[in-house]
């Protein structure tokens, strides 16, 4: 504050003012500020307030430097003098003050401004108490407030996450890696799921955790998993004791890892139990009403993720043993060629597609070599190409050339109950000569590997879809005819291989040229190092590769060919 110079003193009959009773018994001190002569009274209480003894204090404002600080007293200073000056009839601030123990104090001080008739201020009366515990139950109700707003959000981000996760794995990550246990205070977490009536383990808790033969365990055994997963009813525990107390067994392998609380909660899907979640504390004092009500929540969240997923496993291992019975169980020996095939699933799909391969001996040594995609990502789309691949077998086992062979399909796929299509490469081989015929309907075109290993891409002309074509009465594919010298490789794929999103399919193609041409030699790793690419970058569909290299040495020619 600012001192004024003392003037003639000059003070009012009734100062200083007399507080009410009531303030006394709140623990409040009042002040009165003369401004003309810069004396400051303080009552008994303002000055236990304030930590002044009376005998400390002579009624000048430089007596309450011990405890009010030049900064702190600067701020209100300028609290007081913009009352002052704005016409302001009251003011209030907060003050930090300096007990004679050194420990900082919270005070608050509210005046009442005294004006003559000019409108000149010259007395300011006043209280003066200790706010610390005011301002700390505001910063305890503040932070508390944040807790429940960051516990809150955990669950519901947590949600969003949980709903884009596939597999069982997934929901596991999303639970280990979201932050979500943090903020929750738990240290690790334990998941069990039911299988075959008998709780499976899938998350096994910290490190040096896992007790031996609680791999697998029932129902009716003695651990809190087992409890909740057979009552439905979540389980507390608020204490290292507790838990000894009630899981005798279990206690034992765990108690060296510091847990003092656990939380299990039973995971319900449909009215029936899936699993249990179980969370471990370190360093918990009980759960409270508002604790319990957000782990509740979240089990139910985790739950209907674990079951999306666990439906999801399902259908996929079904259509992918679906697809993989439809696959060629072996691919025949052809004289003068070597051939690699390969199939890779989508794991980050949404289920298995359409995508196929087949080797097929032709009358007179040939050979046919077919790539297939029907469109889609599910058991029918499987289904199709299952159906799909053997008429096309059949037709080409019968002698058709290679455009009747595709014609045919075409039609009857079309004819077929279902709204699917498919694009598909067919090149019929004849080794002795090299002499490939080539058909393509609608699909990415083909790769040719030079001796040297350079890669080149082989336009084909092309015809619509099968299905489509018939659909549109556009059943003439034409036939582009090559010669594939020895040692040379053809690359017949789908457009997994090639198609990653926000990217162009040329680029795409040229990165699959490099990567054919820097591959190794042999076709099996060759074939290996392709997928192992589409893996690393996360490829979301299918793809199935197919490579027939014509074997023998090349030929001296004198002339053309």
């Amino acid at each position: 504050m600012v001192e004024r110079e003392a003037g003639p003193l000059s003070l009012p009959d009734d100062w200083p003012a007399h507080p009410h009773i009531s303030l006394s018994l709140n623990r409040m001190g009042t002040f009165d500020w003369h401004l003309d002569s810069g004396l400051l009274h303080l009552d008994g209480p303002a000055l236990a307030v304030l930590d002044l003894r009376p005998d400390e204090y002579d009624g000048r404002l430089s007596s309450l430097e011990a405890r009010v600080s030049r900064s702190e007293g600067s701020r209100l200073n300028e609290v007081v003098e913009r009352a002052l000056r704005d016409g302001n009839v009251t003011y209030g601030a907060y003050l930090r003050i300096r007990r004679r123990d050194g420990n900082l104090r919270w005070t608050h001080t509210q005046g009442a401004i005294r004006r003559d008739p000019a409108g000149r201020p010259y007395r300011v009366i006043g209280i003066v108490r200790d706010a610390t515990q005011e301002l700390a139950d505001s910063a305890a109700r503040l932070e508390l407030s944040a807790v429940r707003r960051v516990r809150t959000s955990v669950v519901e981000g947590t949600a969003a996450a949980l709903a884009h996760a596939r597999t069982v794995q997934d929901v596991i990550d999303v639970l280990k890696d979201s932050h979500g246990l943090a903020h929750l205070g738990a240290s690790s977490l334990v998941m069990g799921l039911m299988e075959a009536g008998r709780i499976h383990l899938v998350a096994e808790g910290p490190e040096g955790s896992y007790v031996p033969g609680t791999r697998v365990t029932r129902t009716d055994e003695h651990y809190p998993m087992s409890e909740v997963v057979r009552t439905l009813v979540p389980r507390f525990i608020e204490s290292a004791e507790e838990f000894a107390e009630r899981y005798p067994v279990l206690w034992p392998h765990i108690s060296g890892l510091g847990i003092n609380a656990a939380a299990y909660l039973p995971l319900i899907a449909q009215a029936r139990p899936i699993g249990a979640l179980g969370l471990l504390y370190q360093e918990k004092s009980g759960f409270t009403a508002e604790d319990r009500n957000l782990l509740v929540a979240l089990g139910s969240s985790i739950a209907q993720s674990l079951q999306r997923a666990v439906l999801f496993e399902q259908e996929h291992d079904l259509a992918e043993g679906l697809q993989q019975a439809m696959l060629p169980r072996r691919i025949p020996a052809v004289p003068g060629a070597e051939i690699a095939v390969r199939y890779r699933s989508a794991r980050l799909g949404r289920d298995i597609g359409g995508d196929w391969y087949d080797v097929i001996p032709l009358p007179g040594g040939r050979v046919g070599a077919v790539i297939g995609d029907v469109q889609g990502h599910d058991t029918h789309a499987a289904a199709v190409m299952g159906q799909l691949r053997i008429v096309l077998r059949a037709y080409a086992a019968e002698g058709h050339a290679p455009a009747t062979v595709m014609a045919r399909a075409s039609v009857f796929l079309h004819e077929l109950d279902t709204d699917r299509f498919a694009t598909c490469t067919y090149a019929e081989a004849d080794l002795g000569t090299g002499v490939i015929q080539l058909v393509r309907a609608g699909h990415v075109d083909p790769l040719i590997r030079d001796t040297d290993g350079d890669c080149r891409r082989l336009p084909v002309p092309g015809g619509m879809p099968l299905g489509l074509s018939a659909a549109f009465g556009q059943l003439d594919y034409p036939v582009e005819t090559i010669e594939l010298d020895p040692g040379q490789a053809l690359l017949l794929y789908t457009d997994g291989l090639v198609e990653q999103p926000g990217a162009d399919l040329d680029d795409g193609l040229q990165l699959l040229a490099a990567l054919v041409r820097d591959g190794p030699r042999d076709l099996q790793l060759l074939a290996d190092r392709l997928c192992e690419v589409v893996d690393a970058r996360g490829g979301e569909d299918d793809v199935a590769v197919l490579l027939l290299r014509r074997g023998g040495a090349r030929a001296p020619r004198s002339g053309g060919r």
